[in-house]
């Protein structure tokens, strides 16, 4: 004689049925084609799945977390991103606000052409990139490397193109463009055929750092070398590996006359021509 299995009542709402029912399809736990409860508390109940507390994570863990998705989405890393926001939905300690902020990255990820110039930057394939701008002007760029770079709180794509038409940046740099991602409305972006490059176009730049300046600067990444001049123990030499001089010269200004670009002639030519345009702003008058 067959002996029936023993029956329980679960007094759930309508909406727990309904989350115990995905969990039973996703697990694959069903009766015929439909979701099978019983066999969901059968296998907690043997032990074959494990339940653990949802809602003791530290406020440590959840804003590192938080912040990697932001850190992720400035790279360019925008599937990572959507993993980790995702796995801190399912979390039931996140307060309300950051829930919301949460759920408005997810509504609001970026557009397909974004996420694919990602795939194809990650996989090192070279991509054609035709989109229009905010002012209504067709740009046609073939891309050999790039890379998602962000330039005072906002988002660039920084490239380096077989097109250098329009480009102002010296001789040497102008294969590298920098594209602001908000200002393209729509793109269209497609695989060719070629050499990924492992870089963007650089070059060195000598700088001597002067006074305060050159006790208190922190070396970079791009830094090259970093030393005191034996022959001018207070001024400090830095030799650094620029891609752009329009992104360089925004930072050494703010330097003042603490800082001197002494190599190459073209980069150095080109700040001292900015500096004389300033004081004919200013009504200095300077030797000829």
């Amino acid at each position: 004689m067959s002996r029936k299995g023993q029956s329980i009542t679960l007094s759930i709402s309508e909406r727990d049925k309904a989350e115990l029912e995905a969990i039973a399809l996703e697990l694959g736990m069903k009766w015929g084609d439909r979701p099978n409860i019983s066999k969901l508390v059968e296998a907690i109940a043997r032990r074959q799945l494990l339940v653990f507390p949802n809602n003791d994570w530290s406020e440590t863990r959840i804003r590192a977390l938080e912040r990697s998705i932001h850190a992720l989405t400035d790279i360019g890393q925008i599937e990572q991103a959507k993993i980790i926001a995702e796995l801190l939905l399912e979390r039931s300690e996140l307060s309300l606000p950051l829930r919301a902020e949460i759920e408005r990255f997810l509504e609001n990820l970026p557009p397909p052409w974004r996420l694919e110039i990602d795939r194809y930057i990650l996989h090192h394939q070279p991509f054609q990139l035709s989109y229009h701008d905010a002012a209504e002007r067709l740009w046609n760029f073939t891309v050999r490397h790039a890379k998602v770079t962000p330039h005072e709180k906002r988002l660039y794509l920084d490239c380096w193109c077989e097109e250098t038409e329009g480009n102002q940046d010296i001789d040497d740099l102008q294969h590298n463009w920098c594209l602001r991602l908000d200002r393209i409305q729509d793109a269209a972006v497609t695989p060719v055929e070629g050499q990924w490059l492992p870089n963007l176009a650089q070059i060195d730049v000598e700088l001597h750092l002067l006074k305060g300046l050159a006790f208190a600067y922190r070396a970079k990444p791009e830094d090259r070398e970093n030393d005191w001049l034996p022959d001018q123990p207070r001024v400090r030499r830095v030799v650094r590996r620029v891609s752009s001089t329009f992104w360089f010269f925004r930072e050494v200004m703010q330097y003042g006359e603490d800082c001197v670009i002494v190599a190459p002639d073209s980069v150095r030519d080109r700040i001292k021509q900015k500096l004389l345009t300033l004081c004919h702003l200013y009504n200095i008058e300077t030797k000829s």
